[in-house]
C-alpha cells in the first residue's frame, strides 16, 4: 500500500495520478519559496513584539498575584498568567524551536538556545516533535503525537478492553499535558516495556527531564508563592490553575489539528518509498484547521493553520494566514477536502472520535435508546470475555451496522 492507496472506501485521492501528486508538490514548493524570499524586518518585528508582550504580561500578572489574597487580584493575575503561559508555549516556544526564526540570526531567538516554560526540555522535544512527529505525521506506530501512545486512533487497530477508558486517560492527559509530553518525549513507556530504564543514555535523558520539572515547579510552587507572603496559598493556587488552563488549551488545539473526523491516519508500510509530493499530500490529509479570529490564531500559536504548519513547519507562523487561501485553492484544484471548522466543532469532533474509538467498531453506530440494554450486555461480554468471544460479538455488530446502512 502506498500513500495514495487509501484503506477507506471513501478514497478522496483515487483520481490523482502520480504526476498530479508531483505537480502538487511543485506548486507547494513555490508557495514556500515565496515566503522565504519575502521574509524580512516586519516578520522580525512581529516575533519580538510577541515576546515583549508575553514577558510584560507574565511579569505584570505575577506582580498582581503578590496580592492574590484579594479575589479581584487573584482573578486578574490568574487570567493574565494563563494567557502568558499559552503565548510562551504556543506562538513563541513551539515556533522558535521549529527554527522558524533562525534566519534572523539572533542568538536570543534561536532554536538552538531557546528554552521554554514547559516540563519537557527543549532539546528532547525537538527530537520527538520536529524529527518524528512532523516527518511521520499520523503514521500509526511512528507518530507519538497521534494518540500520545495511550489511545486507539484508528478503526483498523484491534479493539482491546482497556481502550474503553481512553476518554478518561485523554481527559487526565489534557489536565497535565506538559507532563504527558515530557513522558513520551522521553519514550518512558517504551523504556519501561523493554526494561531500558537502567540504560545510561535513558538515565541521562530522564535526569534532564527531572531537573527541568524541578526547576519549573520550584518557580511556580515555591519561589513565587513565597514572594507573595500572606498570599502564599492563593498564589500557589493561581499558578496551578494557570498551568492547567495552559495544558487544556494546548491539548485541545493539538487534538483539533490531528484527531477530528475527516483527518486520515496511515499505516507504516504506506510511506515506504514516499516521494516529496506524497509527503506533502500526507500532511494535507493528516491535518485539520481551526477557523477563527486573528486573536484565535495567535493564541493557538497559529496551529489553527495546522495544515499550513505541517506543510511548511519552518516558515514564520505569522505568514500562515497569508498562504492559507493559496493552500486551500490547491485543495480545491486537486479535488481534496480542506478540513476546517470553528474551535467548538473541532473539539467536539475530536472528542467524539476518542469516545467512538474507545468502543468496538460499530457499537456506537448500532446503539439506540431502544436496544441500549442489549448493547451494553454485548459490551460487557466483550470487556470480560475471551478473544474468541470478542471476535464473535464484533462480527455480529459489524453485520448489524451493514444491515442498518443498507436499509
Amino acid at each position: 500500500m502506498t500513500v495514495i492507496q487509501k484503506k477507506t472506501d471513501d478514497n478522496q485521492i483515487a483520481h490523482l495520478t502520480p504526476e498530479d501528486i508531483e505537480m502538487l508538490g511543485i506548486e507547494l514548493d513555490a508557495i514556500r519559496q515565496s515566503i522565504i524570499d519575502s521574509r524580512g524586518e516586519s516578520d522580525a518585528k512581529y516575533i519580538r513584539k510577541v515576546i515583549k508582550t508575553q514577558r510584560s504580561l507574565e511579569l505584570g500578572s505575577r506582580a498582581v498575584l503578590l496580592f492574590s489574597i484579594f479575589p479581584p487580584a487573584w482573578l486578574v493575575g490568574t487570567a493574565g498568567l494563563s494567557v502568558a503561559k499559552i503565548l510562551d508555549n504556543m506562538e513563541i516556544g513551539h515556533n522558535i524551536l521549529h527554527g522558524q526564526w533562525d534566519w534572523m540570526r539572533d542568538p536570543k531567538i534561536h532554536s538552538t538556545t531557546w528554552e521554554w516554560d514547559h516540563a519537557t526540555p527543549a532539546e528532547q522535544w525537538k527530537v520527538s516533535h520536529n524529527e518524528l512527529h512532523h516527518n511521520f505525521t499520523n503514521v500509526v506506530g511512528k507518530d507519538n503525537d497521534l494518540g500520545y501512545g495511550i489511545m486507539r486512533v484508528d478503526e483498523d487497530q484491534p479493539w482491546q478492553p482497556f481502550y474503553i477508558v481512553q476518554p478518561v486517560w485523554n481527559f487526565i492527559n489534557a489536565l497535565f499535558f506538559e507532563y504527558g509530553i515530557a513522558a513520551y518525549d522521553l519514550e518512558l513507556r517504551g523504556a519501561v516495556a523493554s526494561k531500558r530504564t537502567k540504560d545510561p543514555v535513558f538515565k541521562a535523558q530522564a535526569k534532564k527531564v527531572v531537573h527541568k520539572i524541578r526547576k519549573q515547579m520550584t518557580k511556580d510552587y515555591v519561589v513565587h508563592p513565597l514572594l507573595s507572603g500572606p498570599s502564599f496559598l492563593h498564589t500557589l493556587a493561581a499558578n496551578f490553575t494557570a498551568n492547567i488552563v495552559r495544558n487544556v488549551w494546548a491539548h485541545s488545539v493539538i487534538m483539533c489539528g490531528h484527531f477530528p473526523e475527516g483527518v486520515e491516519t496511515f499505516e507504516r508500510k504506506s510511506i515506504e518509498g514516499e516521494t516529496k509530493g506524497e509527503w506533502y499530500l500526507r500532511q494535507m490529509l493528516g491535518s485539520a484547521n481551526i477557523s477563527g479570529s486573528p486573536l484565535m490564531h495567535i493564541m493557538s500559536g497559529n496551529l489553527s493553520h495546522q495544515i499550513e504548519h505541517h506543510l511548511f513547519p519552518d516558515l514564520p507562523s505569522n505568514r500562515y494566514s497569508e498562504i492559507a487561501p493559496q493552500v486551500e485553492a490547491l485543495f480545491e484544484k486537486y479535488g481534496l477536502s480542506y478540513c476546517t471548522r470553528p474551535l467548538p466543532q473541532q473539539v467536539y469532533s475530536a472528542w467524539h472520535k476518542v469516545v467512538r474509538l474507545s468502543l468496538p467498531n460499530g457499537w456506537l453506530e448500532s446503539t439506540t435508546p431502544k436496544n441500549l440494554p442489549s448493547q451494553l450486555a454485548k459490551l460487557y461480554k466483550m470487556v470480560t470475555g475471551t478473544p474468541r468471544e470478542r471476535r464473535l460479538i464484533q462480527a455480529s455488530i459489524t453485520r448489524e451496522v451493514r444491515r442498518l446502512q443498507a436499509a
